[in-house]
C-alpha cells in the first residue's frame, strides 16, 4: 500500500483517475426524460428547418420586384389572389401584379419571395392593395434551412440537454434520443457512531450528514446516489457491504475511515475490491487532506473524510467532475464571482486551503466574507454562498484582497 499521507493537489489526483476512465454506455430515451443528460453521440439534423419557406409575420406574399419604387405618395398597386391556409400548402402561385394575405409562419406561395407587411400597405377593395413601401428578396421571409441545415450537427456527443435544446430536437422530428447513461454512486458511511438522521442520537453519538450532502451533489450533476447504510468500525462487516455496494454501482464513495487511526478500515477495504488500487492516498488540501483516491476492477472509489465540510469539498473537486467524465462531457469550469475580501484568511505554504464565504453586498462593493468553522460543522456550509481559495504557495490572503467566490450554484 502506498504511504499513507503521499498528498497529491487535487487535479493531480483527478487526472491519475482520469486515465483509467471511460464514458459510461449509452441508453436511449424519449425526448420527455433526457432533460440534463448528456449525449452519447452527435444529433446530426436529419432535415432542414423550416423545411419550407415561411413568413416571419403577417402580411402579404409578393414578388419583390412588384414593390420596388413604391411610396405613400405613389404606392404599388397589387391584386389580391387569396390567402395562404394555415398548415396547409398554398393552392395558387403568385404572378407579376399579384400578392395573397398570408399570417405568421404560413408557407409562401410559389412565385413569392418577400412578405409586405400588413402595416405598410392599405386595402382598397376586395381585390386590391396598395403597398407603400418596397421590400427586397427574402424580406420577412424564413428561409428553407435558416434555422439548421439538413445534416448539419445539432448538438455534439457530450452536450448536456437543456429545456431550450428539446424544443429544438422536438422541431427536428427527433422523438428519441442517445444518452449517456447516469452514473450510479452507492454512498456507503462507515463509523460506530453514525446514526440515521430519523434516529435520536445517544451520547457519543452524531446523525449521518455526509450521505445526504452527497445524494443532492449526486443529483444535482447528472448521477443516480445510491444511499448504502452506515457500516460498523469491523472490517469483515465493513469489506461484506462494500462489496455488494460496489457490484450495484458506477462509483463507490465511502465516508468516514481514511483519517489515521486503529480504526482506519477503509483503505484496506479498498486495496482488497481490486487493481490498481489506491492513486492518491492524501490531498494538498484543507479541509480534506485525508481522502483517498482509487481505481478498482474497472471503477472508481473515493475515501471522503468523515467530517461533513472536508467530505462536501473534496466531493465537489473529484466527485463532480468524475461525474461528467463518466458520462463523456468535460467538467465544466465552476462558476466564480469576484468580490474583495472581508477578513484575513490565514493559511500555510503547501496545501489549498478553501474557505467557506458569503457575498455581502454593500455600497463600495461585493464582498467574500469567511465563515469560519472546523470541518465538522455543516452549518459553515449552509450559511455560505461558496468557497474562498488560498492558493498552495501562499500563507493566506488579507482583508481587502480581490478574490473569487467558487459558487456552489
Amino acid at each position: 500500500m502506498p504511504e499513507f499521507f503521499t498528498v497529491l493537489p487535487p487535479d493531480q489526483a483527478l487526472e491519475r483517475l482520469r486515465a483509467h476512465l471511460s464514458p459510461l454506455p449509452a441508453e436511449i430515451l424519449p425526448l420527455s426524460e433526457a432533460l440534463g443528460r448528456a449525449l452519447a453521440q452527435p444529433v446530426v439534423a436529419p432535415e432542414p428547418l423550416p423545411a419550407f419557406p415561411r413568413s416571419a409575420m403577417d402580411g402579404y406574399a409578393v414578388r419583390a420586384a412588384d414593390t420596388f419604387g413604391a411610396t405613400e405618395g405613389l404606392p404599388a398597386y397589387l391584386r389580391v389572389i387569396g390567402e395562404v391556409p394555415m398548415g396547409q400548402a398554398p393552392g395558387f402561385a403568385i404572378g407579376p401584379g399579384e400578392a395573397a394575405l398570408i399570417h405568421t409562419g404560413g408557407m409562401l406561395p410559389e412565385g413569392a419571395d418577400a412578405v409586405v407587411m400588413l402595416e405598410r400597405t392599405q386595402r382598397l377593395d376586395a381585390e386590391t392593395i396598395e403597398v407603400l413601401r418596397p421590400v427586397a428578396p427574402g424580406e420577412n421571409v424564413i428561409a428553407i434551412g435558416e434555422d439548421i441545415r439538413q445534416g448539419e450537427i445539432a448538438f455534439p456527443a457530450g452536450h448536456r440537454l437543456r429545456p431550450q435544446d428539446l424544443g429544438a430536437l422536438a422541431a427536428l422530428g427527433v422523438a428519441r434520443v442517445p444518452v449517456a447513461r447516469c452514473p450510479r454512486v452507492a454512498i456507503l458511511g462507515s463509523g460506530d457512531e453514525i446514526v440515521p438522521p430519523d434516529q435520536r442520537p445517544q451520547p457519543g453519538q452524531v446523525r449521518d450528514v455526509n450521505t445526504f450532502s452527497l445524494i443532492g451533489l449526486i443529483r444535482q450533476h447528472g448521477g443516480e446516489p445510491l444511499p448504502w447504510g452506515i457500516a460498523p468500525d469491523r472490517l469483515e462487516v465493513l469489506e461484506a457491504m462494500a462489496r455488494e455496494a460496489f457490484e450495484a454501482a458506477d462509483v463507490l464513495v465511502f465516508t468516514a475511515g481514511s483519517s489515521v487511526s486503529t480504526r482506519d478500515l477503509t483503505a484496506t477495504v479498498i486495496e482488497r475490491l481490486g487493481p490498481p488500487g489506491i492513486l492518491a492516498h492524501g490531498l494538498a488540501i484543507r479541509p480534506g487532506k485525508p481522502t483517498l483516491v482509487a481505481f478498482c476492477a474497472g471503477k472508481p472509489v473515493l475515501g471522503l473524510p468523515g467530517n461533513p465540510v472536508s467530505a462536501f469539498v473534496v466531493a465537489r473537486m473529484l466527485l463532480v467532475p468524475l461525474l461528467y467524465l463518466l458520462q463523456g462531457v468535460e467538467p465544466p469550469p465552476p462558476r466564480r464571482q469576484p468580490a474583495r475580501l472581508s477578513h484575513n484568511i490565514p493559511s500555510a505554504p503547501g496545501r489549498i486551503d478553501w474557505v467557506p464565504a458569503r457575498l455581502v453586498p454593500r455600497g463600495d462593493g461585493l464582498w467574500a466574507e469567511p465563515v469560519f468553522g472546523k470541518s465538522n460543522l455543516i452549518f459553515t456550509l449552509a450559511r455560505s454562498d461558496g468557497l474562498v481559495m488560498v492558493p498552495l504557495d501562499l500563507n493566506g490572503l488579507q482583508a481587502g484582497d480581490p478574490v473569487d467566490v467558487w459558487l456552489w450554484e
